[in-house]
């Protein structure tokens, strides 16, 4: 094969695993930022004294469904809708390519899965933290939703006041380089591992239902698993307990603090809407992937 032919050849895979990557993802955002939204608030409350506090799911969407109405629960999609195509991109395709790099190093096909997820991960995380920072600054903000700052114009008064650094538009890299590292690693190495173990179904309707409650389990064990990095992460986006005092500054000494002050549990606070959106969202992101990019191969 000449190199132009395995140029022509790269570009293409390339291109499928990246239009796949960004469908799937665009798909899963629009169906489950309502339980984004709630595991953010429920997240950066601190305590259980303020009467405005959610006490459960059924209150948490109630409260924002009164005070805020439907679109309440859409706030801060604009950022992860306009990251998503190139977040999932990423994901998808770095994770293909750390699998062929990783192919060159003799490791078993389950290790292999699981590195190649935490390289992608990684490598998501950088693409998509300034994102985040706007998201859950938006999402943290309980005005309605006419009232709030504009996307573009919260983005802008980031920039303006603590710049692209750490303190500004990339504050809490390392929590989300820790949360969608560990996601990453458990989500896709669970996935292809036992997927592989499954024998495949005949039936299309009980092969895509094996396909689905696989993705189903990879999305709840990376959520749980991963979640006080994401509560560590939102933590340090979203605003601190008294204003104009940083108290949330790096991943683990947060870690640490939330567990001193509030104890073990404040660290999964969130972690039955993200169990709610992640499980079945990742079934969603994984099987639209790969019935994309099935369709792109044979079509395209």
């Amino acid at each position: 094969m000449s190199a132009r032919t395995r140029g022509r050849s790269f570009g293409r895979e390339a291109s499928h695993q990246i239009l796949a990557g960004g469908s799937a993802g665009l798909l899963e955002i629009c169906l489950m930022h309502p339980l984004d939204v709630v595991k953010t608030r429920f997240q950066i409350q601190r305590g259980s004294i303020d009467p405005n506090n959610y006490k459960n799911l059924r209150d948490s969407f109630l409260k924002i469904y009164h005070k805020e109405r439907l679109f309440g629960f859409y706030k801060g999609i604009l950022p992860p809708i306009l990251v998503e195509t190139p977040k999932r991109a990423v994901k998808f395709f770095t994770f293909e390519q750390y699998k062929i790099l990783l192919g060159y190093v003799s490791l078993s096909p389950g290790l292999t899965f699981a590195i190649a997820g935490l390289g992608s991960g990684l490598t998501e995380a950088i693409v998509v933290n300034p994102f985040e920072v706007v998201k859950v600054g938006l999402q943290a903000n309980q005005d309605t939703f006419a009232q709030q700052p504009s996307t573009l114009g919260y983005a802008r008064h980031i920039i303006k006041t603590k710049g692209l650094g750490l303190q500004g538009l990339n504050k809490g890299l390392t929590a989300t380089l820790g949360r969608h590292g560990i996601f990453n690693m458990v989500y896709f190495g669970f996935y292809f591992n036992v997927k592989n173990i499954i024998p495949l179904n005949k039936d299309p309707t009980l092969e895509f239902g094996r396909k689905f409650g696989i993705g189903l389990l990879s999305g709840i064990m990376a959520s749980i698993i991963n979640v006080p990095f994401d509560v560590a992460k939102s933590r340090i986006q979203g605003p601190q307990p008294v204003p104009g005092e940083i108290k949330y500054i790096t991943c683990f000494k947060t870690i640490t603090t939330i567990y001193q002050e509030e104890g073990y549990f404040a660290l999964y606070k969130g972690l039955l809407p993200k169990i709610m959106r992640l499980g079945p969202g990742g079934a969603v992101m994984l099987l639209a992937y790969e019935y994309v990019y099935s369709w792109l191969q044979k079509n395209w």
